[in-house]
């Protein structure tokens, strides 16, 4: 079975940076894309980047120059690095995988992790 294991939220100030990490455990023979989204309250989960196995990006206009995700693929981890914080970012953040274990596909969220930019 495979798990995310979600950190690095919190509470960080208008131009601040925080990194998320999302950690894949348990046995998953392939993982291609890996993703973060982010649901804030009233609206609807929307992806806010994703990496492919050959580290192709993709990041929604909003924190595109601000956001960088990236992989380590010995480790089974993604980041999302976030600079440049802004009170609209504040959301709650899931990571999520998408690869092959035991022949079947995986697909699996993280638990979510709260980011708070206030002043």
């Amino acid at each position: 079975q495979v798990q995310l294991v979600e950190s690095g939220g919190g509470l960080v100030q208008p131009g601040g940076s925080l990194r998320l990490s999302c950690a894949a455990t348990g046995t998953i023979s392939i993982i291609n894309t890996m993703g973060w989204y982010r649901q804030a309250p009233g609206k609807q989960r929307e992806l806010v980047a994703h990496i492919t196995s050959d580290g192709t990006t993709t990041y929604v206009d909003s924190v595109k120059g601000r956001f960088t995700i990236s992989r380590d693929n010995a480790k089974n981890t993604v980041y999302l690095q976030m600079n440049s914080l802004k009170p609209e970012d504040t959301a709650v953040y899931y990571c999520n995988v998408e690869g092959v274990a035991y022949h079947l596909p995986v697909d699996e969220w993280g638990q979510g992790t709260q980011v708070t930019v206030s002043s």
